[in-house]
């Protein structure tokens, strides 16, 4: 199945990914009290020095950043040089059935990456810099109280044969989350000493200080894939493609349990070219132990008229990649917005095509789910 053509040729890149250092600039931080009083909120201001600090009564009411139209402009500059630091007021696993069996509370949400298709967003309303949450005490507590009560895992199932799987980046990309606090890492520690559950996130950036945190096999990372030419145009400010797949033997060999996130598939004119370069690219690179413990995800896009219109506001060249009404239909997601995706002809083809390409050009590499 191909697509029909896009409006367009995949549009020219944008600038190369910054080095840590220019992904995060931070100038203001926004804050709770609470938050300001706590060791973590105070080891994560240390780490900014020069930041002004305003406070502010809850993390979700921040006039200057949630609801600021205006923002749209300066989207990739908030992202930059703004950081929020809050308390988790609710902790709550919630079930999962996807890439994992629960979704563990967030030690942090946003993001200092500006991928085009992110729903996150949509919840905080034209701009979304990263918000640390500082009672991490409380949120690893609460996680240990829970693998507790769920007992050995008795029956397999797709999200792992003989563990629990928490994801622990649902809202936010914990490679980028552990360059502003140590949450990232407590959790690792956390779930290194739970051997009947395993921490599981997505991650479109490469941060080797990952690799000295000894997850022991037991926290799995997940590196997001997509063909390079519309990673360039889609993935703002993450690690190329080539750099994501050169780090997954590294991390292999430092502990981690290394899945693929084949995601989003983008149909455009081309499309199946270009993933099986990829995969071809897999094939080459990969080292054995790698190719023997990994599998995949395969998400095909979807997408949001809210977003679309943000979106036309700082970067319109993606949506001639993302927005295609011709190939797309209206579908509630499972917390009740509504969202875009490709209609069903179109997305069963897709997704049935793309497995095909991965049975002939990386055959060693097991899909866990397709949607």
């Amino acid at each position: 199945m191909t697509a029909a053509p896009s409006p367009s040729s995949v549009p020219t890149a944008p600038a190369p990914v910054p080095s840590p250092t220019r992904l995060l600039d931070v100038r203001t931080v926004y804050a709770e009290p609470a938050a300001l009083d706590s060791a973590r909120g105070r080891d994560v201001l240390a780490r900014f020095p020069g930041a002004k600090v305003v406070e502010v009564p809850s993390h979700w009411q921040i006039p200057e950043l949630n609801g600021n139209e205006g923002n749209v402009e300066r989207w990739v500059r908030v992202k930059t040089e703004t950081l929020v630091l809050g308390v988790k007021k609710s902790l709550s696993a919630r079930p999962n059935s996807r890439s994992s069996n629960w979704i563990a509370p967030s030690t942090a949400n946003g993001c200092a990456m500006a991928c085009a298709y992110c729903y996150v967003p949509r919840r905080k309303g034209f701009a979304n810099p990263i918000t640390v949450f500082t009672n991490i005490e409380q949120i690893t507590g609460y996680v240990r109280r829970h693998v507790a009560r769920q007992g050995p895992k008795t029956e397999a199932d797709q999200c792992d044969p003989v563990s629990w799987v928490y994801d622990i980046g649902e809202n936010s990309d914990c490679s980028v989350d552990a360059l502003v606090s140590d949450n990232v890492a407590d959790l690792v520690a956390t779930f290194r000493e739970l051997p009947t559950a395993k921490a599981s996130f997505a991650t479109k950036f490469v941060n080797r200080e990952l690799l000295d945190l000894d997850p022991q096999g037991r926290t799995r990372i997940r590196f997001s894939l997509m063909p390079d030419a519309d990673s360039r145009v889609i993935d703002v400010r993450t690690s190329r493609i080539a750099e994501r797949v050169a780090a997954v033997d590294d991390f292999v060999e430092a502990g981690y349990e290394v899945h693929l996130n084949l995601s989003p598939v983008v149909l455009r004119e081309g499309w199946e070219a270009d993933w099986a370069q990829l995969l071809r690219q897999l094939d080459d690179t990969l080292s054995p132990a790698a190719k023997a413990q990994a599998a995949a995800e395969v998400i095909m896009l979807t997408h949001n008229r809210d977003l679309h219109e943000v979106n036309l506001g700082w970067h319109p060249r993606a949506e001639d990649l993302l927005w295609r009404p011709d190939l797309q239909q209206p579908k509630r997601s499972q917390n009740g917005q509504w969202n875009v995706r490709y209609r069903n002809h179109v997305k069963r083809a897709g997704v049935d095509r793309l497995q095909e390409l991965i049975a002939h050009h990386a055959p060693w590499l097991r899909v866990r789910y397709a949607f």
